[in-house]
C-alpha cells in the first residue's frame, strides 16, 4: 500500500505512482455494483463508529500542534473533532450510502426519424484529486462522494490535519476491503511535502481528471491559477443577507443572528447585511442589537453609524472582506434595487438571502443576482450538500460549469451517449 511505500521515492515518482494506482482504481469502480459500493459506504461509517477514540486521540494532536503554531481561533474550530462532530461524520458516510446511485442513470433520451435511438448516460468523472487544508471530516465526505459516485479519489490533506485525516482514512480503507473493492481507490498521500500539490496540480500525466481545492483563498488561487485539469472551487464566500422593508422583523432577527454567528468560519457565513433604508427606523437598531448581544463586531457605513453609535465605522475594503469571523458589515440600501446593486458589484456569487414578504422583491432577488446559491427567509448556513439533501458535499463551486454550488454525487459525474441503431448509415 502507498503509505507504506519506499520512503527514498522522490515526490514526483511517489505522486506518479499515487496517480498510476489511481487510474487503475477508477477503471474497477466504473463497473462495481451499486450495491458493493453501498456496502463499503456502510463498513466505512461502521469503522468510523469503531475508531472514534483513535480518531480523537489523532485529533488531539493535530489540536495541541495547531495551538502551538498560533492557529486562529476559525481555522482550529475548523480542524477540531469531538464525539459529536465524529458522529457527524459517520452520519455523513451512510446519508451518502442511501442516495441513489447515478452512475448509469438515463439522463435523457430521443428517437431520431432515421430510427436512432439515442441516450445520454451518467458516467464516473474518472480520477478526482482533492486539495484541502484544516478541516479532517473533508477526508471522510470527499472519500465517500467519491466512492458512490464511482471514481477514485486523491486526497492530499494539510500537514496541520494531518493524524486526524490518517485516522479517518484507515476507517474508510477497512471499508473499501471489507466490500472487496481496491483500496487504492481512496488514496491520502502519504507527505505534507508542498511539492506533492505541485504534481498534482500538473494532472498526474493525464491521471487526474478534476481537483477541487477546499482551504484559504491563498490556496484556491493558487489551484485556480496553476492547475492544468478542470477545476471545481470558490476562492471566497462573500455572502449577502438582504432585509427588505416587507421582511417580518422576528424573523428577520433569528436569521441574522444564525446566518452570521452560527459557525462563522464556514464559507456560507453572512459577511455584509443590507438593510432596506425604509425599515431602517424599525428594523436597523433591533438586528444589530441582536448581533452584539451574540458577540459579534459591526462595521457599518455612515447611516448605519448615524442610527447605532457603537457600529465601527466600515471602510470600503469590508464590502469586499470574508471576515470568518464574529465581524459583519452593514448598509443601508435603497430597497431591493440598491440591494441588487451592492451584491452583484461585490459578491463571490456563492450564496445570498432575501429576507422578504413582498414576492416581487424576491422574484427579483432571484431573478437579478448570480450567485449559486439564492436562499428566501432562510439562514445562509444553509448553504451546505448535507443541508440540500445530497448527504454531503465535496466543495461548494461558484463556476459557470455543469457543477455549481455543493457538489454532490451527480455533480461528480459526466455523462456519454449511447447511440443504438439497427444499420443506419449517413447518407
Amino acid at each position: 500500500m502507498l503509505r507504506r511505500v519506499d520512503a527514498d521515492l522522490s515526490v514526483p515518482e511517489l505522486m506518479a505512482e499515487i496517480g498510476r494506482r489511481a487510474r487503475l482504481a477508477a477503471q474497477s469502480l466504473s463497473t462495481a455494483s451499486p450495491d458493493q459500493k453501498t456496502a463499503a459506504l456502510v463498513a466505512m461509517a461502521d469503522a468510523v463508529d469503531r475508531r472514534t477514540a483513535a480518531i480523537l486521540d489523532a485529533n488531539s494532536r493535530d489540536m495541541a500542534n495547531g495551538q502551538k503554531a498560533g492557529m486562529s481561533a476559525a481555522l482550529l474550530d475548523r480542524l477540531k473533532l469531538d464525539e459529536s462532530r465524529v458522529a457527524g461524520i459517520s452520519q455523513s458516510i451512510r446519508a451518502i450510502a442511501g442516495l441513489k446511485d447515478p452512475v448509469g442513470d438515463v439522463i435523457a433520451e430521443w428517437d431520431r426519424p432515421n430510427g436512432l435511438h439515442i441516450e445520454r448516460i451518467r458516467t464516473p468523472l474518472g480520477v478526482v484529486g482533492v486539495i484541502y487544508e484544516s478541516r479532517p471530516n473533508v477526508t471522510a465526505d470527499a472519500g465517500a462522494l467519491c466512492l458512490k459516485s464511482g471514481n477514485a479519489v486523491i486526497l492530499r490533506g494539510g500537514s496541520d490535519s494531518a493524524h486526524s485525516s490518517g485516522a479517518i482514512h484507515e476507517a474508510l480503507l477497512e471499508g473499501l476491503l471489507a466490500a472487496g473493492l481496491p483500496d487504492d481507490a481512496i488514496q491520502l498521500v502519504p507527505t505534507t511535502d508542498r511539492a506533492a500539490v505541485g504534481e498534482m496540480l500538473m494532472g498526474l500525466a493525464g491521471s487526474l481528471d478534476v481537483i477541487i481545492p477546499r482551504g484559504g483563498k491563498s490556496l484556491v488561487a493558487r489551484v485556480q491559477a496553476e492547475a492544468r485539469v478542470p477545476v471545481f472551487a470558490h476562492l471566497e464566500g462573500i455572502c449577502h443577507l438582504y432585509v427588505d422593508a416587507s421582511a417580518d422583523l422576528a424573523m428577520a432577527r433569528r436569521i441574522a443572528v444564525n446566518a452570521k454567528m452560527r459557525r462563522t468560519g464556514v464559507c456560507g457565513s453572512a459577511e455584509t447585511l443590507l438593510v432596506d433604508r425604509i425599515a431602517a427606523p424599525t428594523h436597523l437598531v433591533p438586528l444589530l442589537l441582536d448581533l452584539k448581544s451574540a458577540g459579534c463586531e459591526i462595521r457599518g457605513d455612515s447611516a448605519v453609524k448615524d442610527l447605532f453609535a457603537d457600529a465601527e465605522l466600515a471602510t470600503e475594503s469590508d464590502w469586499s472582506t470574508e471576515y470568518l469571523d464574529a465581524i459583519i458589515s452593514v448598509k443601508l440600501v435603497d430597497g431591493v434595487d440598491g440591494a441588487i446593486e451592492h451584491i452583484n458589484h461585490y459578491s463571490s456569487h456563492h450564496t445570498e438571502a432575501v429576507i422578504a414578504e413582498d414576492l416581487r422583491v424576491v422574484e427579483r432577488f432571484f431573478n437579478e443576482i448570480d450567485s449559486a446559491i439564492l436562499l428566501h427567509n432562510a439562514s445562509t448556513q444553509f448553504a451546505d450538500g448535507g443541508e440540500f439533501g445530497m448527504g454531503a458535499e465535496i466543495g461548494i463551486a461558484t463556476g459557470k460549469m455543469h457543477a455549481r454550488g455543493p457538489v454532490g454525487v451527480e455533480q461528480l459525474t459526466s455523462f456519454k451517449y449511447q447511440v443504438r441503431g439497427n444499420g443506419q448509415i449517413r447518407p
